[in-house]
């Protein structure tokens, strides 16, 4: 046998690598400014948004020079602490704030009921879907005429459209909720021995909490709006009435830095509940649990 020529590895060509100074790279990380320190807090970025916005209602106003139509801001703001620390603003506040409370916490309890035994039942299931297919349309301002007739001119007709406008959106998003929840979670849970309440409470509502928490805010938004709604359509459901009623009382008297006052308190409270409320639950919650940016 002849000899086997002896297989040369291949010779690929060198590289030569240079060192690179680091200073060649540029500027890799640096101290953030004074200014991009404030700017990066959201509170200030939303200040500012406020702030432009009532800047340009003043410059309109002036410009404009109506104040029966169209009150400057700064009247609007003199009216808004006139009325509130000296006027009947404050309570009007508590008393839609306190009807608000009632049929929010009524409707949160009903979809807790229609949510459960859609996740139970397969009747469940199709109850709800049914009854949120039929109703959820229907808007609760609708209903007033009938909860006129029902319960009479009162806190129990604002209650009954204030719970049919939340219960629907709730139980809507809270079920979508629990149904999207995955397969391996729930077999995880079952593999632990978790059932019934230890189930839903460890496994199904942390899970599907980003889709209950979308309803809980959009019922209460769906609330807001319905409460001021029927005070503004019947007027007083208490003694003193309530917002709604603080509005068309104003409008009746031609008192239009009060009826902006008035509006003014509705965004202020859902400012506020939007901005700190419902911010410390998703701060405490999904953000907590990487469920959300």
């Amino acid at each position: 046998m002849g000899k086997v020529d002896k297989i040369q590895p291949q010779v690929r060509p060198e590289y030569e690598v240079t060192d690179v100074a680091a200073a060649q790279f540029g500027e890799v990380q640096r101290p953030l400014s004074a200014f991009e320190r404030i700017w990066n807090v959201t509170g200030v970025r939303r200040f500012v948004v406020v702030a432009s916005l009532a800047i340009a209602w003043e410059l309109y106003a002036r410009y404009l020079d109506n104040a029966l139509m169209f009150p400057p801001f700064s009247e609007v703001v003199e009216a808004f602490y006139l009325a509130f620390a000296k006027g009947p603003l404050f309570g009007r506040m508590l008393t839609t704030l306190q009807v608000l409370l009632i049929g929010y916490g009524c409707g949160l309890a009903l979809a807790a009921v229609f949510t459960t035994l859609a996740v139970s039942t397969r009747f469940g299931n199709d109850l709800l879907s049914t009854l949120t297919a039929m109703f959820n349309p229907l808007p609760a301002i609708a209903l007033l005429p009938l909860a006129l007739l029902w319960f009479g001119l009162g806190i129990p007709s604002l209650v009954f459209v204030i719970v049919h406008s939340v219960l629907w959106a709730v139980a809507l998003n809270t079920h979508t909720g629990f149904k999207s929840v995955s397969d391996t979670l729930r077999m995880a849970g079952q593999n632990y021995g978790l059932t019934g309440v230890r189930y839903v409470m460890a496994i199904l509502i942390p899970a599907a909490f980003p889709s209950i928490l979308a309803g809980l805010k959009i019922g209460w938004a769906f609330a807001w709006r319905t409460l001021i709604a029927a005070e503004l359509v019947f007027g007083v459901s208490a003694r003193s009435g309530g917002l709604g009623w603080y509005i068309f009382e104003n409008r009746n008297l031609l008192e239009t830095a009060n009826v902006f006052a008035g509006l003014l308190t509705v965004i202020v409270i859902g400012l506020f509940v939007e901005g700190v409320i419902f911010r410390a639950i998703e701060a405490r919650t999904v953000r907590r649990w990487g469920m959300q940016r």
